[in-house]
Formats: structure tokens, C-alpha cells, sequence
């Protein structure tokens, strides 16, 4: 009975030996060849010097990566990815991918940035196209405080990113969305005499907000739509722009980077910019308009612009306000668009009168292929309005 619980026991420490053995550890040179051949679908590759396995964590030493049509590839450094585990399918699952904190000095600035990571990464195991699988996907991206210091004194901070990324049902697309926070500027040295007097003038001595922005990418139609792309700032106002085309797919993106790619392998540059070119406007004739908007909502900074631009003139905000009004029916005239003439005269008028919001729309009733917008700019521009169904509002 003891020489038999011996030898079990030595089969249970053999398999054990067996399985923590390198012929099941994780092949870090296998994951880098497929972030490789995932990332080509966005013309970029990444290179390592040196890479490790341990356990469930594969380290990326030495890390460069490279974009089509930039010689000058990025150094990363050291590259941690935490949570590695194969996912059955000869793809791999991350937790977590860490980044080096970035500490760059170049003359008397300095760029901080910590805390840059990626989690919940899926490398495919094979890329095959028109599908979700051909990209390298992540849950969230994230960064933490961000510094810029000039001479000794910080003139940019951000307190941290963060972008998410979701699914939609089936793999039709993506949803996604990202945040800046605090970002703060300090203005008080702009060395510019004539910048610097306005600022003052203006009582902008700071800036103090966030960006952020929202949308989504369907893959069949290729819609890609920025449902928000907003800067709002303190005292300032709220800057936001939404747009939305269709044609955007996978295949446009393929074919985009083997252009950018045939451009970049031209030793001939100025032929290589031709062609780039030619291609390019090809490109763009596969997509569709289908609505975008700019608006802006105010938050005092108005008031200062037109009592600082009418004391340069010798005269009142508010009297800068009226001679606006007659000035502008003027200078739109010569677009010769009657009906956006008149829009933009009533929007500039309400908008004087009382500063909330003003906002600039382009939404057809049916999308617009590009080469109709392009046929309308060069032939007869003034139904541009009419084609892209323009309306201007103030107010509202």
C-alpha cells in the first residue's frame, strides 16, 4: 500500500511538472506576430527587442511601433501585458496591457503622462476581414495625469483619459466614447505682446474644462457617426461638433493603407504625392454624407468679444453688437444664397441680442453621395445649402 501511494503520488507530481513545463507556456512570439497581423488592417506594426513569458504575463522590451506613411516609429519601451491566456481559437485574451510613464524633455519643456494602460484586449487568432476579427479590440483605454512645464512652470494638465469601446449586438459594430478631464492651460505666458493684451483684456487668464466624445461605427454601411465631439471650458462655452457618413468600412480602410502603403515604398516623392492623391479622391468618392452640425453654446465669452473688439474700435460691446448686424446680411450677399442669407441674418441678429447658443446644420432628407457634394461645389455652389439641407439657428 506505501509503494502504491508513492508512486501515485509521483504521477501527480510528474503531471504537475508536465503542465507548468515550457511546452504550455505562454508563446509571447506568437502573440506579437498576431497584435502584427491584426494591426496591418490599420497600416501599423509593433517590433520588440526582447520578449519574455512568465506565466500569464508576457513582457515587450525594447518596443517600437511603426505607422504606414511616418519613417520615425514611436519608442514604447517597456510593454507589460498582465492576464494573458489563450482563448481556444488561437487568439489571445489581455486583462491589462501597461504602458511606460512617458517623461520627455526637449529644450526648457517637459511632457509627463502616467498611468497609460489598455484592459480587456482580444488579439484574434486569425484576422479574417470585413468582421471585428480583423481588429485588435480593447474595453477601455486610460491615462492617468498628464503635465506639460515650460521653463519651470506647468502651462498644460490633464487629470486623465479615458476611452471605452463596446460591441454592438452580433458584431455589427462598435459604440465608443472617450473623456479628457481638467484639462487646464495657463495663459499668463504668451509672450506675444498683441495676444497677450487681448487675453488681459478679456480676463482669460486660464482655461479650465474637458473633452469628450461619443459615437458610433457600424461595419456593413460603413456608418460612422460622432454623435458628440465637445470642448467645453469655463467662462468660455461649449464648442460641439457631431457628423455622420456612411462608407466608411473595412474595405475603404484596406484599401486607404495600401495606398498609403504603395506612396510610401515611391522613392519619388513628388510622384508618390500625386498618386497619393489620385487615389485619395477616389477614395472619398465611395462615401456619403449623411448630416454633421456645429454649435455653440455660450458662457459669457461673448459678451467680453464684442466689449473688447468695440474698444479697439473706440466704441460699446453693444455698439459693436449693432454695426455686426448690418455687416454681415452685407458679406453674405456674395455667396448668393437667399434663403441662407436670410438664416444666418435672423440667427446673428437673435444671437447678438441675447448670447445662448448658435448652431450651423447640414441634414438632407436623403444621404448625399460625395461626388454629388463635390459636382455641386464646382459647378454650382450656391445649392450647396440646398443639396445638404444647411439651416442656421440661434437660440434654440
Amino acid at each position: 500500500m506505501m509503494r502504491t501511494s508513492h508512486f501515485r503520488a509521483l504521477l501527480a507530481g510528474a503531471a504537475l511538472a508536465t503542465l507548468a513545463s515550457p511546452a504550455f507556456a505562454l508563446d509571447g512570439a506568437d502573440l506579437l506576430a498576431k497584435l502584427n497581423a491584426t494591426y496591418a488592417t490599420s497600416g501599423v506594426s509593433i517590433s520588440s527587442s526582447n520578449v519574455t513569458a512568465d506565466g500569464s504575463t508576457v513582457t515587450l522590451e525594447g518596443a517600437e511601433l511603426k505607422a504606414t506613411g511616418n519613417e520615425t516609429p514611436i519608442k514604447l519601451g517597456t510593454v507589460t501585458m498582465d492576464g494573458v491566456e489563450e482563448d481556444g481559437d488561437g487568439g489571445y485574451k489581455i486583462e491589462t496591457v501597461s504602458f511606460e510613464d512617458v517623461n520627455v524633455t526637449e529644450d526648457e519643456t517637459i511632457v509627463t503622462a502616467k498611468d497609460i494602460a489598455l484592459s480587456g484586449v482580444s488579439v484574434p487568432g486569425k484576422v479574417v476581414p470585413g468582421t471585428l476579427e480583423s481588429l485588435l479590440m480593447y474595453e477601455s483605454a486610460t491615462a492617468g495625469p498628464v503635465s506639460v512645464t515650460a521653463k519651470g512652470k506647468e502651462v498644460f494638465s490633464m487629470s486623465g483619459m479615458e476611452a471605452n469601446i463596446t460591441r454592438m449586438d452580433d458584431d455589427a459594430g462598435l459604440e465608443f466614447d472617450a473623456t479628457m478631464s481638467d484639462l487646464k492651460a495657463d495663459l499668463t505666458g504668451v509672450e506675444d505682446a498683441k495676444t497677450k493684451d487681448a487675453l488681459d483684456k478679456l480676463g482669460i487668464h486660464s482655461l479650465d474644462g474637458k473633452v469628450s466624445m461619443s459615437g458610433s461605427w457600424e461595419l456593413a454601411s460603413g456608418k460612422l457617426a460622432v454623435d458628440e465631439y465637445a470642448f467645453d471650458f469655463k467662462d468660455v462655452g461649449r464648442l460641439n461638433i457631431t457628423l455622420a457618413f456612411s462608407g466608411y468600412t473595412l474595405d475603404f480602410l484596406k484599401n486607404m493603407q495600401e495606398a498609403l502603403k504603395t506612396a510610401e515604398s515611391n522613392p519619388n516623392k513628388d510622384e508618390a504625392n500625386a498618386a497619393m492623391g489620385m487615389a485619395m479622391m477616389g477614395l472619398v468618392q465611395q462615401l456619403t454624407f449623411n448630416s454633421a452640425s456645429i454649435s455653440f453654446d455660450d458662457a459669457s465669452i461673448t459678451k467680453k468679444l464684442l466689449d473688447y473688439a468695440g474698444s479697439e474700435q473706440g466704441v460699446t460691446g453693444d455698439q459693436m453688437a449693432q454695426s455686426l448686424k448690418g455687416l454681415v446680411p452685407i458679406m453674405i450677399a456674395q455667396l448668393n444664397m437667399p434663403d441662407l442669407q436670410n438664416q444666418i441674418s435672423a440667427a446673428v441678429n437673435t444671437y447678438l441680442d441675447d448670447p445662448k447658443s448658435l448652431k450651423i446644420s447640414a441634414e438632407p432628407k436623403e444621404p448625399v453621395p460625395f461626388p454629388m457634394i463635390m459636382g455641386a461645389a464646382m459647378g454650382a455652389p450656391q445649392t450647396i445649402p440646398q443639396v445638404l439641407g444647411v439651416t442656421v439657428t440661434a437660440n434654440e
